[in-house]
């Protein structure tokens, strides 16, 4: 593939409504990837309560090529928020351009301008591509100093829902 113009890809901060547009986005990238995911018109309603919010911000390249959902959060080791990275996606047949680069890019250009000094993305081990990606921009999961690797644990909410272990 070739590199596209920059200018073909503008990435830009998304209104709440084009929450149809990151809805379908979503839902392509979930199911790209085989993982559960609710239906677009599930999906879109969120999309549009969320971007209504300040601290949550979806960035779209071009019209539809791919976007990025980034939350903002207090924090205590820093006097700027934490951000983090909750979804990039570039669609399929338009990978290897630059285009994930430019989304990333502008999400960390935003996310400076609000004082956030560090941001975080989860990466599931197996997704070598998806880590090298990131690796490439400089995101680590080994902090400076130690010699072990940060890990994120999910798990239920509900006190009665943690089996005994």
């Amino acid at each position: 593939m070739t590199d596209a113009n920059p200018g073909d890809h503008a990435v830009r901060r998304a209104t709440p409504a084009e929450a149809g547009v990151l809805a379908r986005l979503l839902w392509d990238f979930n199911t790209e990837f085989e993982t559960e995911t609710d239906p677009v018109d599930v999906l879109a309603p969120r999309f549009e309560r969320l971007l209504a919010l300040d601290d949550v911000v979806a960035l779209l390249a071009g019209e539809a090529d791919g976007f990025a959902l980034v939350t903002l959060r207090p924090a205590i080791w820093f006097d700027g928020p934490v951000s983090q990275l909750e979804e990039l996606y570039v669609v399929p047949a338009l990978r290897d351009r630059g285009i994930g680069t430019a989304i990333l890019d502008a999400a960390r250009g935003l996310v400076l301008e609000r004082g956030s000094p560090e941001m975080h993305i989860n990466v599931d081990e197996v997704d070598t591509d998806t880590r090298r990606f990131y690796e490439r921009h400089g995101f680590v999961n080994i902090e400076a100093g130690v010699d072990y690797r940060m890990l994120c644990y999910v798990g239920p909410t509900g006190v009665g829902d943690v089996s005994p272990g």
